[in-house]
């Protein structure tokens, strides 16, 4: 299945959703979306991954592209990761820089 991606900037954040498969013919697509939201200079990143089925290691290159795009002082929420790309996200650590979280409501985690 191929990636969707859509971006949409609420308030001072970003979220994004991402839908099918995030692989290296598809991470150029993810990487677009976080420029994005770099330049709208957010202060919270939200990635919806509910229904991202797999995830390559591309998308783990992307995902440290935000990271460091983003810089430290921009929050970053993985929301619904499944169990197969959970896995690989902390199977690299990944999951130490970034807020997993089942749900996202941003009233319940503070001000956007």
């Amino acid at each position: 299945m191929a990636l969707e991606v859509t971006l949409e900037i609420v308030d001072q954040s970003a979220h994004i959703t991402l839908v099918g498969e995030l692989d290296a013919a598809s991470a150029p697509l993810f990487r677009t979306e976080i420029e994005a939201a770099a330049q709208a200079q957010v202060n919270r990143l939200v990635l919806f991954m509910q229904k991202l089925d797999f995830m390559a290691s591309a998308g783990l290159r992307v995902l440290a592209f935000a990271r460091q795009k983003m810089g430290g002082e921009v929050d970053i929420y993985m929301v619904g990761v499944q169990e197969s790309v959970l896995e690989t996200i902390t199977m690299t650590g990944f999951h130490h820089s970034v807020f997993l979280v089942d749900s996202y409501d941003a009233s319940q985690i503070g001000s956007a």
